[in-house]
């Protein structure tokens, strides 16, 4: 990695800095990609659905309206991101499975952990604009997360931030 979000930051201060809502549950504590999205309440399928296809670099931004009540993401479907090279997700809900989300070479933050599964209706919405955490998450906008936080911009940042960490 060659970036952190201060640094990014102070490099381009207009891009947008979500709330500071989520850990870190991944085995990647930093990530960064173009945003792909769904919207859904306590129901995973299109997650999954999503997990199955060429993440090509992207970051999943799902937006479970805050809920939690259940997970959105477990080590099966995280597991298919990874073999399917997504670069991370960002939930807005819940996670569980953490002791292998951690293992897997993958971003994964999310507002806490809960053990009761997801409801399997086949509810959701893909590819719109979602809103959380004080931003818009745009598909096909960028989304750059670490330890610090979330940022958001509508192009790539130049990965070339001086005084970056490695």
């Amino acid at each position: 990695m060659s970036w952190t979000t201060p640094d990014l930051c102070d490099r381009f201060p207009d891009v947008a800095v979500a709330e500071p809502l989520f850990r870190s549950f991944g085995g990647h504590a930093a990530f960064s990609g173009p945003i792909a999205t769904v919207r859904c309440l306590e129901d995973n399928s299109r997650v999954r659905e999503l997990a199955l296809l060429p993440g090509d670099g992207r970051v999943l931004v799902v937006d479970g309206q805050g809920s939690l009540r259940h997970a959105l993401l477990g080590d099966q479907v995280a597991a298919q991101a990874v073999a399917n090279g997504w670069a991370g997700v960002l939930i807005h809900g819940c996670v569980r499975d953490v002791e292998v989300l951690a293992t897997l070479p993958l971003g994964v933050f999310a507002l806490a952990a809960c053990p009761r599964r997801t409801e399997k209706r086949g509810l959701g919405d893909v590819g719109v604009p979602v809103n959380f955490a004080g931003v818009a998450f745009v598909p096909g906008h960028w989304l750059y997360a670490d330890g610090n936080g979330v940022l958001l911009s509508a192009a790539p940042l130049s990965p070339d931030v001086a005084g970056a960490a490695a």
